[in-house]
């Protein structure tokens, strides 16, 4: 489809190509507790807390907590989180809309959590931004809303950067410029801090893209199969599959989780083999 060469993206804002951002509206609800049933529905972002070692979901019905052992639990109120992403420890970063009955603009902005989501306060963009996809590394926060990639170093002062549909981000742990993005075209290469991409030759087709601090890159297809890069994306090795659609990724240097319609797996061979840490209902 590429060819032999690197060619260079038509930057041109539109719908996301793949199933990503899509979903029902969240449903309300009050804050965590009381032993109500949680509702994991669409999962838009997986991160692990270096607090705790805990999975978290950003998802349509609020923030899910998955430890290790025992049942998933709701952390805070419910809001539709359409981005979210583990900073650091105890601190998260997402965007997204209020819960139903909550007062507020309909897009949240960026909004930060420094208590491991129990609350949130706008950094940001409240009632312009709508955050499909978020990174953070360097100090630099990278968001992606409505066709325009924004770079930020506090969270409240943005610098606009290329406009392009995608669907993931991920940024490489050696260094602030070098982003890379899934597009429909095919996977994408930044070497400027993300004011300009182009497609990377020979790469597999893309939905979602991860970045371990150690330098593994991992991609998920859209049929779920599993792709593992360790120069970089320059080449891939096919492992095995998260079992259907994904809808977020996340990796840590041991293990890489992934949701989709049926659940949350997680893999501790590098993406060969996948086990169930969710089921859901």
């Amino acid at each position: 489809m590429l060819g032999g060469l690197v060619a260079v993206i038509a930057v041109l804002v539109g719908v996301l190509f793949f199933a990503v951002g899509d979903g029902d509206d969240a449903g309300g609800g009050a804050d965590a507790g009381g032993g109500a049933p949680v509702e994991v529905g669409h999962v838009h972002g997986l991160g692990v807390d270096p607090a705790s070692g805990d999975l978290y979901a950003g998802t349509h019905y609020g923030l899910i907590r998955f430890p290790e052992q025992g049942e998933p639990t709701l952390v805070g109120e419910v809001q539709d989180f359409m981005g979210f992403t583990v900073i650091g420890p105890n601190r998260f970063l997402a965007s997204g809309h209020p819960g139903e009955d909550q007062e507020g603009p309909a897009n949240v902005g960026l909004i930060e959590s420094t208590d491991g989501g129990r609350s949130w306060h706008t950094l940001s963009l409240a009632g312009q931004a709508d955050f499909h996809a978020l990174a953070a590394r360097h100090g630099l926060i990278y968001g992606y809303n409505a066709g325009q990639l924004m770079v930020s170093a506090d969270g409240r002062n943005w610098d606009t950067r290329a406009r392009l549909a995608m669907a993931d981000l991920a940024i490489s742990p050696e260094g602030p410029q070098t982003v890379l993005a899934t597009t429909q075209q095919g996977l994408a290469s930044s070497t400027d801090g993300g004011r300009s991409f182009r497609l990377v030759a020979g790469a597999p087709l893309l939905q979602l893209v991860t970045w371990t601090d150690t330098g593994t890159l991992i991609g998920v297809d859209p049929e779920g199969t599993v792709h593992v890069s360790s120069d970089g994306g320059a080449t891939w090795e096919q492992r095995g599959s998260v079992g259907g659609a994904p809808q977020a990724l996340t990796a840590t240097d041991d293990e890489i989780f992934g949701a989709v319609a049926d659940g949350i797996v997680a893999s501790s061979d590098g993406g060969r083999t996948f086990q169930t840490r969710y089921e859901a209902s």
